[in-house]
């Protein structure tokens, strides 16, 4: 995998591989519900929402990679532009830019 100096040329690898609808899907849930968890922890004073948020975001994410991409999730070498891809690709969902089911 080569090394990506910047965000704007590692979202086109992101995109590359996040291919299934399906897998958008688990991300975009995963994304909304550590949005969820995150506001929760902070209303709520309750920090261990934070660790709920994480597994929320990872947690269908990595299922979605191993089992319907077959790959790798990017994470592990890029967690940053990682974590900026989710919210990236969470918002274009939203927007109707990509097709989750």
């Amino acid at each position: 995998m080569e090394r990506f100096k910047t965000f704007k040329e590692f979202y086109p690898y992101y995109l590359e591989e996040h291919r299934l609808p399906q897998t958008k899907l688990f991300h975009f849930i995963g994304t909304f519900g550590s949005i969820v968890f995150i506001i929760l922890a902070v209303l709520r004073e309750m920090p261990i929402l934070f660790l709920f948020a994480l597994l929320s975001g990872y947690g269908g994410a990595w299922v979605s990679h191993f089992f319907l991409e077959k790959n790798k999730p990017a994470t592990f070498k890029y967690p940053i532009y990682s974590l900026m891809g989710d919210f990236k690709m969470f918002y274009e969902v939203l927007m109707g830019r990509h097709k989750v089911l």
